[in-house]
């Protein structure tokens, strides 16, 4: 379930609301979720029961990824990226990286860039 078709037969298919990916809510239930954040999740939670793009995040998750990364990866906007890790988070599937506070210039280039791309 993506909010945009990518159909290659030119075939148009129905989009996703935001809104209907995160059951209408607009705030996150974890507050502190900046773009920059990194998340991760463990190897165990790929097991987890969970569907679209809770299912990728937690995938992508396996290697640390920011906000803005996911937001770019799912083509989803930033406010329901946040509102779906918040849900993850509350779960216990996916962990914020508490790491240092300093971001190397590569790390802040590559955040610009996805925000840029979305």
């Amino acid at each position: 379930m993506s909010l945009h078709s990518s159909s290659s037969s030119g075939a148009d298919e129905p989009i996703v609301r935001p809104f209907m990916l995160t059951g209408g809510r607009t705030q996150p239930m974890h507050d502190g979720l900046r773009i920059e954040t990194q998340l991760y999740a463990a190897p165990a939670a790929l097991s987890a029961p969970l569907r679209f793009e809770s299912r990728r995040i937690v995938e992508l998750c396996q290697a640390p990824r920011s906000i803005a990364d996911l937001a770019s990866a799912l083509g989803v906007p930033l406010g329901v990226i946040r509102v779906i890790v918040a849900d993850l988070i509350t779960e216990g599937f996916v962990l914020v990286d508490q790491g240092p506070g300093d971001f190397s210039t590569t790390l802040i280039e590559r955040i610009r860039d996805r925000v840029r791309a979305i």
